[in-house]
């Protein structure tokens, strides 16, 4: 899908062994461009970015990896193995690995953008600037009281339950749940996503290796990163990088949260932020947007 770029794969835990597969810029002059690094969300891989690195590549060294737990990467079955702090340390891990020991760009949807904020307050050296689309912090929106919230959310409470019930019913039939869930949270449907794309994100559906490890992530964030969450609230560990968040205009970021206000009390850090006339999956609805944001922050 993307010319110019190659692909790796790096281990970055030894027990239980865990793999991180990606892509990065694969012409001699990448690396002298400032990185950035792309990373997905919830069911997707990094194919999701293929829209915007195309815009990009000749501006940035650019790095996309597929989660652990996601697309090509290893699948450990524990969900202890699912807290941000270790999905954090592979994204450092792989460009450590890959000879980007300086500060770099972030720019991450969905759950990838749970992992970039655990990043940025683990590892505040290693980010220049970061852009987060259509989140709001976790202990954020597992605090609000609002309805509306858990009826748009459903799945954040579906996928957490005990195992087997949330894989067994995705998986009897992945194709529909695609269908009907990704096509739900866009105005334009499934129309926004590239065929290659979408046939990849219904097979890792309906894979049960993956869809485990999709539901542990989820279960992770429901239990072992509030804590971890509740426990940088209290010590004041804060956001030290400076921030952009993108909602989607038809999501429901901007119905329930005043975003931007919710990152700034996340955050020791400039904050700012604004909608998109897009649905939940920004980068692959409106890949124009994010590449002008991209070049107006990110430098």
């Amino acid at each position: 899908m993307l010319e110019g770029f190659n692909h790796f794969t790096i281990t970055t835990q030894d027990e239980p062994h865990v793999s991180i597969f990606g892509i990065r810029s694969g012409d001699a002059s990448s690396s002298k461009r400032p990185p950035l690094l792309l990373l997905h969300g919830f069911p997707q891989t990094h194919r999701i970015w293929h829209r915007v690195a195309a815009q990009v590549k000749d501006k940035y060294n650019i790095v996309m990896i597929d989660l652990r737990g996601y697309g090509n990467s290893s699948k450990p079955a524990d969900v202890s193995q699912y807290v941000k702090s270790l999905m954090a340390l592979d994204a450092v891990k792989v460009m450590d690995e890959l000879g980007i020991t300086e500060p770099f760009f972030i720019c991450a949807h969905d759950r990838g953008a749970r992992v970039a904020h655990k990043l940025c307050v683990n590892h505040p050296d290693r980010v220049r600037k970061a852009i987060f689309l259509d989140i709001c912090p976790t202990l954020a929106m597992y605090s609000v009281k609002d309805p509306n919230f858990a009826k748009s959310y459903w799945h954040w409470f579906f996928l957490i339950q005990r195992e087997p019930l949330p894989e067994t019913l995705i998986s009897t039939n992945a194709r529909r749940f695609a269908e009907l869930f990704m096509g739900g949270r866009q105005k334009r449907g499934l129309e926004i996503f590239e065929k290659e794309s979408l046939a990849a994100y219904v097979s890792n559906l309906g894979d049960p290796a993956t869809i485990h490890s999709m539901c542990q992530d989820y279960r992770a964030s429901a239990t072992l990163d509030l804590d971890a969450a509740q426990e940088d609230a209290k010590e004041g560990k804060l956001l030290q990088n400076p921030l952009r968040v993108i909602w989607a205009r038809h999501g429901v970021i901007g119905k329930c949260f005043d975003a931007v206000q919710e990152w700034k009390a996340a955050s020791n850090a400039y904050v700012d932020g604004h909608d998109v006339d897009s649905g939940h999956y920004i980068p692959e609805d409106v890949p124009d947007e994010v590449v002008s944001n991209i070049l107006d922050f990110l430098h």
